[in-house]
């Protein structure tokens, strides 16, 4: 009962442990988090279209609620870029709203966003986000940045751009370049230098607070607020207020298909993040914990002015490299907003716009892995395609569409891959004593000519049998061929593979010739048996090594072809005569 209660509520196993030791670990890598998340929540939140004190209540609630119910020691939850960009899209898609409106449809997208996960994680479904391929995450989080950079140049260059979309923001912004407000973008170039001068020189620095502070007394100094340059405002002195999401049908109706697309972007986010954190603490990430959590943090943030929130990389890699021992960093953190929001609420005052935009236009620029953007182009034709695709996708459709045509990608490149299996000729090395069998073309070795052997890695299943059934015609078109598959890379056969199996024998032997199979799997042996396909197919093909089946093949052999054969491919041919002792005995 205690395993099963440590199990869900993992602050329960991780909380007995805790010791000064730790607590002060804790405590310092909290005090990090906090500095970082301050300018981060703000930043985030502005992107998501919503008031500054939102994202700070998203990394206070949100957070505090992922780390006691997550699985991961550091992984740091809250307001990301990715899905504030989403959801400004998919409320942003729902028409004109105004501030409370658009507030109002945010946390219920947080509570439905909230629901999805937490279903997903009860039904044991962590292994879901392995089918999203990493170069469909990478073409979206490209994407988003490309779209987050230009939704804040309007900011940076203290313009007005009407209209959403990519393509309709950027013609704006190049229609509005002639009435730049060069004192809003002096500000921006400033925040935006200064957070990458303190990132150069320290990366474990407060760059984004130490920019926003930079351009804030840049603004001060030459008086911007004269000058149109706009401010943040300072926030409410108040804790996360209680609200109750809108639930009526036509909500649920308008916000649900945005909301999947958002609760599977978060979950591949969180999961990708604990993962990557894990490798460098050695600990075992449970994926369905981690969705479990992700849906809980969501769920409550709905009822205290949140919004979606996931795992964040940069903060979480912060928490590890502070020291963090358990996942109360976290709660450190929220803590420390909490006496900020109460006994600091004016720190965001004098906060100028494009101070603002300088530091969301480098958060999107660090969004671009130009490494493995590199690697993948470089890699394959096919992967290249794919990353292209997503980030088209993500420029030119709805943002939740984009994520579902990557998932489509994704499971479409999968496919491919699973429905073409190798089938390869193989042989025995004739060099080596133990006669191991080897690729035939990648050993330049000799073959039978009357008995074809091929090995088939990859599963025989509906999607694979015709690639599978024209490799096999292209191999044993000689009339009298005989075929042995070796199939220790088959993982499983499904009806339509024993279908395939029949159809082939049945050729063979209207050509004279026969289809023996050897080496499967054990495990693939018993669903045949199971299933009665074993007895279909004939249990006198199936051998249970390729040593066997040779032992038992090859004396069946045409003994006429035989005499003349000088190649010697087997260990079984030393047993017959040379071509010129059987010509002597015959002549004898």
């Amino acid at each position: 009962m205690a395993s099963r209660l440590s199990r869900y509520l993992p602050f329960l196993s991780w909380g007995r442990d805790l010791d000064r030791k730790m607590l002060s670990a804790d405590l310092m890598a909290g005090l990090t988090g906090a500095i970082l998340v301050l300018p981060q929540g703000v930043a985030y939140a502005f992107i998501a279209g919503l008031p500054p004190e939102v994202g700070l209540y998203t990394a206070i609630v949100a957070a505090t609620v992922a780390a006691l119910f997550g699985s991961s020691w550091h992984m740091v939850s809250g307001p990301t870029a990715a899905l504030s960009i989403v959801l400004a899209s998919v409320v942003g898609g729902l028409g004109s709203l105004t501030p409370a409106e658009y507030l109002g449809a945010a946390i219920t997208v947080t509570l439905l966003v909230g629901v999805i996960q937490l279903a997903m994680g009860l039904l044991r479904l962590g292994s879901l986000v392995s089918f999203i391929s990493h170069t469909v995450v990478i073409g979206f989080t490209t994407g988003a940045a490309i779209l987050i950079a230009t939704s804040q140049m309007q900011h940076l260059l203290g313009v007005a751009v009407d209209g959403q979309g990519f393509l309709v923001e950027l013609a704006g912004l190049i229609r509005a370049l002639p009435e730049t407000n060069l004192y809003a973008l002096a500000v921006g170039l400033i925040s935006l230098v200064t957070s990458v001068v303190a990132r150069r020189l320290n990366r474990r620095s407060p760059h984004l607070l130490l920019g926003l502070a930079a351009g804030s007394l840049a603004c001060w100094l030459m008086d911007g607020a004269s000058h149109g340059v706009a401010l943040v405002g300072a926030l409410p002195g108040t804790l996360p207020p209680l609200t109750l999401p809108e639930l009526s049908p036509d909500s649920l109706r308008t916000l649900t298909s945005g909301a999947f697309a958002i609760a599977l972007l978060g979950l591949i986010e969180a999961v990708s993040i604990a993962r990557a954190i894990a490798l460098r603490s050695r600990q075992v990430i449970d994926g369905n914990q981690e969705f479990i959590g992700q849906g809980l943090s969501n769920i409550v943030g709905g009822f205290f002015s949140c919004y979606a929130s996931s795992g964040s990389f940069t903060r979480s890699g912060a928490n590890y490299d502070a020291g963090a021992r358990t996942p109360l960093a976290s709660v450190f953190a929220a803590a420390l907003l909490v006496l900020i929001l109460l006994f600091a609420p004016g720190i965001t005052a004098y906060l100028p716009l494009p101070a603002m935009a300088g530091g969301i236009l480098l958060i999107a620029w660090n969004l671009i892995d130009a490494r493995h953007i590199v690697q993948l182009v470089r890699a394959s034709r096919h992967e290249a395609m794919v990353l292209a695709a997503t980030v088209a996708a993500t420029l030119l459709v709805a943002l939740e569409f984009a994520i579902y045509i990557g998932v489509l990608l994704s499971l479409v490149l999968y496919l491919k891959r699973t429905s073409r299996p190798t089938v390869m000729e193989v042989a025995p090395r004739q060099d080596h004593p133990r006669r191991h069998i080897r690729n035939v073309h990648r050993y330049e070795l000799t073959q039978c000519p009357q008995l074809k052997m091929l090995r088939i890695d990859g599963s025989l299943f509906f999607g694979a049998t015709d690639h599978v059934q024209r490799r096999l015609r292209v191999f044993s078109a000689a009339p009298g061929t005989r075929v042995l598959l070796i199939g220790k890379g088959i993982n499983f056969i499904d009806t339509a593979g024993v279908e395939l199996l029949l159809q082939e024998a049945e050729r063979l032997r209207d050509q004279g010739g026969d289809l023996m199979i050897s080496s499967l799997k054990g495990t693939v042996l018993d669903e045949l048996r199971r299933r009665g396909d074993l007895a279909r197919l004939g249990e006198e093909r199936f051998f249970e090594s390729s040593a066997e089946a040779l032992d038992a093949i090859v004396p069946t052999l045409d003994p006429e072809v035989c005499r003349t054969c000088t190649l010697r491919v087997f260990d079984e041919c030393a047993q017959m005569p040379a071509p010129d002792e059987d010509i002597l005995a015959r002549e004898g």
